[in-house]
């Protein structure tokens, strides 16, 4: 038998394991075997990973491609590019586009401008809002990964339900099967500081951190709980930035509640000092907490196991919008986000080599579980024999520092690890038996990646 492909010389790493001096056979796009070398088949194609560490493709479940209607800033294209680049095999993009997406013929639109030039296997949310809840079971029919709430003020300014609305989104959620994530911060604590503050003429860069303290993240966090408890909805809880919110988590989780959450890499890695050293390109919204909630974020989230996923919050905005020729100046007329796509991984292994996780807890984080969480498990996120042949090689001892975010993929390339060093990278990345990413180079074509359809 010969198969279309083989990846020789590696350790294979799953979240149940490793396996060192092993290998994988793929053919028509899907995994044949995975093994020790003896053991795999002939191939048409064999690539020598070189001793590096192969896992079951990363799964970003949280980018903002920006496509439809705000290409300038990114498009399905560009962030599966970058995502190429970093090591990541499935994206799922958030639905404050323009126009949003609120109703089936926007998430097809979405779907379209994904199939005609993503280079990596994508899926979408819809969003709810008071004015589409009697169209969430056909934007379910319409094949949306899931759906959000936006319960604070975020780019693009997606206006929440209220409570009872969001009350009945769960429950009418629940009849689909799928999950219902929020972006969990108190609206109107957030506004009362944020008018506070600019009426007392505080416009730094760690002002609008504190105009979103914790307590709007941990009370979101706990009401979008009790809901769920009360309609018994399966939701998450997008972007966990802070330990005292993954602590109302954990009390979910106690409780019987089908919570997950998700942090991503920045939280894990920096403090609030990056706004008084770097200030509005590391505006993000929630944002970046002190050093206490960091480390709480880690013993309860990661070392306590609140924390289901990784993912990014990639958020591309151009340099202007971000003021980077100004990244002290008045940070109310600056915009919240930046990218992640090609540092989400190197980040990650940076904590490996730092034994902060272990390789196997990264990848049970940052693929299986995003995966099992968004109903895309066992063919996303698994190296089971007959799921797509989706993985990232990565070698987890290179050292290197980001020097230059413009040599990023993105279309806009701001970022607050620009200057931070990693150890670990990704080398390829491989999408349902195909090489599109090696060599520092994307060899694959735009259009190849394809909606992962969900049931």
């Amino acid at each position: 038998m010969t198969v279309d492909l083989v990846v020789r010389n590696c350790t294979v790493v799953t979240a149940a394991g490793r396996v060192p001096d092993a290998g994988v056979a793929v053919e028509d796009g899907r995994i044949a075997a995975v093994g020790r070398p003896d053991h795999l088949p002939d191939a048409d194609r064999v690539f020598d990973a070189d001793g590096s560490v192969l896992v079951p493709g990363i799964v970003d479940c949280h980018i903002h491609n920006r496509e439809p209607g705000l290409e300038y800033k990114e498009d399905w294209e560009s962030a599966t590019r970058a995502a190429a680049a970093g090591g990541v095999t499935t994206v799922v993009g958030m639905p404050n586009t323009d126009p949003v997406i609120d109703r089936p013929e926007h998430l097809e639109l979405k779907f379209e401008r994904g199939e005609a030039s993503a280079h990596v296997d994508f899926q979408s949310y819809a969003v709810v809002t008071s004015e589409n809840l009697e169209l969430i079971p056909e934007i379910d029919e319409a094949g949306a990964l899931g759906f959000k709430i936006f319960l604070g003020s975020t780019v693009g300014d997606v206006p929440p339900p209220n409570d009872g609305e969001i009350l009945e989104a769960m429950e009418r959620i629940r009849e689909t099967g799928k999950r219902l994530g929020f972006h969990e911060e108190n609206g109107e604590i957030i506004d009362h500081y944020t008018e506070q503050f600019q009426a007392e003429g505080r416009n730094d860069p760690i002002d609008h951190s504190h105009s979103r303290p914790v307590i709007a993240e941990q009370e979101a966090v706990e009401r979008m709980i009790t809901f769920a408890e009360e309609t018994g909805a399966k939701v998450h809880m997008f972007h966990v930035s802070s330990g005292s919110a993954a602590e109302a988590v954990a009390r979910g989780k106690e409780r019987g509640v089908d919570v997950t959450a998700e942090t991503t890499p920045h939280y894990l890695w920096f403090t609030e000092e990056v706004m008084r050293e770097t200030g509005n390109p590391a505006r993000i919204q929630p944002p970046i907490r002190d050093a206490a909630e960091r480390e709480k974020l880690w013993e309860v989230g990661i070392d306590g196991e609140a924390i289901d996923c990784i993912a990014t919050d990639h958020a591309p905005h151009t340099p202007q919008e971000k003021k980077v020729d100004d990244p002290f100046g008045n940070t109310w007329d600056a915009i919240s986000g930046f990218v992640g796509l090609e540092t989400e991984v190197p980040a990650m292994l940076t904590f490996v080599d730092e034994d902060r996780l272990s390789l196997e807890g990264w990848v049970r984080r940052h693929s299986t579980r995003p995966a099992q969480v968004w109903g895309m498990y066992p063919r996303k996120g698994s190296l089971q024999v007959g799921t797509d042949a989706d993985f990232t090689i990565v070698d987890p001892d290179r050292e290197w520092t980001l020097e230059g975010s413009d040599g990023l993929h993105s279309k806009n390339c701001v970022t607050p690890f620009e200057g931070e060093s990693f150890v670990g990278k990704a080398v390829a990345t491989v999408v349902r038996g195909e090489v599109v990413y090696e060599d520092g180079t994307v060899v694959g074509d735009p259009g190849y990646g394809t909606r992962v359809d969900v049931d």
